[in-house]
């Protein structure tokens, strides 16, 4: 039989998989059909205390009775407090919170206003769990991340140099699924720290070596725009300035990694029902999950060296002095102290909001994002969202828009798009001014950014 089949039958992935193909073959040696295996699977399944003493099928059985007890004891009948900021969020996300709220391990939890449906936790969601992580409430793009750096140039630059801006950009990073740089180009000392912990962190650096710089695929951007600060702040006179704006991750090697914990995971939590899958977890005192949190936070400082080599040598290509620069990450899980226990609060497409913290909240290719500091809401676990969120998937973009409604919008605000997706038009994501005002307890605008100039990963990358 193969897995697909069993699968449909009910075994789960992991272990009681291979129980079942080991015991299949150790039947059919013995002479038993097939016929009467499938049988005694599906009565198996149904009843399995019935079959522990059962010759080849007795271990599988046993499994049985585990995931089983496990299945009734896992998910709470009510899910733990979250609160919701924001209207109007799609039935799957606010679904999604519900089930990751019901998880044993589950403390606490908050849903941002740019919340939508995703993989396990909603993008947008903040969960805090109890000695424990979870690889897709940390998200496939690990420590995907924020950065501005404002420049000493003057505003008129975005029109009269924009040619040089655009070669700055295209020498100095790469865009797409894949993407990387022919040869070793860069050079930061992310690499040189001990990947050897990890069996597949260690597996994947030469690949994180040829990424290293590079910006990714999806909505991650580089761009330049003005920045207005309207006080005396970041160590900055009021006024306006001209800023470059990037947001990408751990790019290929944080996904492969993100893919792998969650399977083993996954494997590790078979009495999970369907709806739980995706919030399969780690304990943090097991060698999978110190793994793993020593693989996640590799991936910060990885996907902190991507933005650092980004703006440093689009700065050095153009030969401008940085005024300031403010970054933060998103998709990642803390150790935070709260109510005097040290628990794990995982943000995933949450922007960390704790008193007088610095985060950037980016809106389109299209539209306004601010420079925020946090005003450190307990309620929302010290967060906020990450940008606008989206209000409809790339499928439905693309299904009811074209380059003419986009190149219409980009026009009147006066931006020039190099490259990017038609799954990324401004009119796919919610109003960032609504999302804005909704979270206004939890930080405080204080700088906005107006993009002019956007590079993004081309259509189909």
């Amino acid at each position: 039989m193969k897995t697909r089949e069993l699968a449909k039958l009910g075994i789960p992935k992991g272990r009681a998989m291979k129980q079942a193909t080991s015991a299949i073959g150790a039947a059919r040696k013995s002479g038993i059909r097939m016929t009467e295996i499938r049988e005694t699977i599906r009565a198996l399944i149904d009843n399995p205390e019935a079959y522990l003493e059962q010759e080849h099928f007795g271990e599988l059985a046993e499994t049985f009775v585990g995931i089983q007890a496990g299945r009734i004891a896992v998910a709470r009948e009510e899910p733990v407090p979250y609160r919701q900021w924001g209207k109007d969020i799609e039935e799957g996300a606010l679904k999604q919170m519900d089930n990751a709220c019901r998880l044993p391990i589950s403390v606490m939890g908050a849903l941002m206003p740019d919340a939508h449906q995703g993989y396990g936790l909603p993008i947008g969601g903040v969960l805090v769990t109890k000695g424990a992580v979870i690889p897709y409430a940390v998200g496939m793009d690990i420590a995907c991340r924020m950065k501005m750096s404002v420049l000493d140039l003057p505003l008129s630059a975005l029109n009269s140099e924009q040619e040089r801006f655009k070669k700055a950009i295209a020498a100095e990073t790469r865009f797409g699924v894949g993407s990387a740089f022919k040869k070793r180009k860069r050079l930061h000392q992310v690499m040189d720290e001990d990947w050897a912990f990890s069996k597949i962190a260690n597996s994947k650096k030469d690949k994180a070596w040829s990424q290293l710089g590079t910006s990714g695929s999806g909505n991650h951007f580089v761009e330049f725009g003005t920045l207005m600060l309207e006080k005396d702040d970041l160590g900055l006179k009021a006024g306006k300035y001209l800023a470059l704006l990037s947001h990408s991750g751990s790019r290929g090697v944080g996904g492969e990694i993100a893919t792998h914990f969650s399977k083993v995971a996954k494997d590790l939590h078979p009495e999970l029902p369907r709806e739980l899958g995706h919030l399969a977890w780690l304990d943090l005192d097991s060698e999978e999950g110190h793994e793993y949190w020593l693989a996640m936070n590799l991936m910060g400082r990885y996907s902190a060296a991507n933005h650092f080599l980004i703006h440093h040598f689009i700065t050095k290509n153009l030969g401008v002095e940085v005024l300031c620069d403010i970054e933060n990450h998103h998709n990642f899980a803390w150790k935070e102290t709260i109510n005097g226990e040290e628990l794990i609060v995982h943000r995933k497409g949450a922007t960390p909001a704790s008193l007088d913290a610095l985060g950037i909240i980016p809106g389109s290719m299209a539209t306004s994002g601010y420079i925020v500091r946090g005003k450190g809401n307990a309620e929302s676990l010290n967060s906020a969202s990450h940008g606008a969120g989206r209000k409809m998937s790339r499928k439905a973009a693309m299904k009811n828009y074209t380059w003419r409604d986009a190149k219409k919008l980009l026009a009147e605000k006066e931006i020039t798009l190099i490259s990017g997706g038609l799954d990324e038009i401004p009119m796919a994501y919610k109003n960032i001014d609504e999302v804005m005002a909704a979270q206004s307890d939890l930080v405080e605008p204080i700088a906005r950014f107006d993009p002019k100039l956007v590079k993004m990963a081309g259509p189909n990358r």
